[in-house]
């Protein structure tokens, strides 16, 4: 039941929720999830924490880029993002964030090694 609540609590997070929409499709970095997101750099890097504390997201140092993947290992929370995923029309935010994931190689130019800290 613990584990079914904690789940509930990080997706109650707009940002965070946004988040494991995109990374469950890919890994992105952080200079990424704030161009798609339109949202600062330290709310972003706020929201990456607490899911990597609570083992939601893995990073990976590529070169001077973070790429952050959603850990697959809850079934719950991918059962959740799936039936979200397939009832975007339903939730104009995250079909507009799905809509600009095509645009995240025009946001890698914004990374600098200040906004690699999470």
């Amino acid at each position: 039941m613990t584990n079914a609540i904690t789940i509930f609590k990080l997706l109650s997070d707009e940002t965070r929720l946004r988040i494991v929409m995109l990374l469950q499709n890919e890994a992105l970095c952080v200079c990424q999830l704030t161009g798609i997101l339109d949202i600062s750099q330290p709310k972003a890097s706020k929201a990456l924490s607490k899911l990597r504390d609570l083992n939601l997201v893995s990073d990976d140092r590529q070169e001077k880029f973070v790429y952050y993947s959603l850990n697959n290992n809850h079934p719950l929370m991918s059962h959740i993002l799936n039936y979200l995923k397939e009832s975007l029309e339903s939730y104009p935010q995250l079909q507009t964030d799905y809509n600009r994931l095509h645009l995240k190689e025009t946001f890698l130019t914004k990374c600098s090694t200040t906004q690699l800290k999470v």
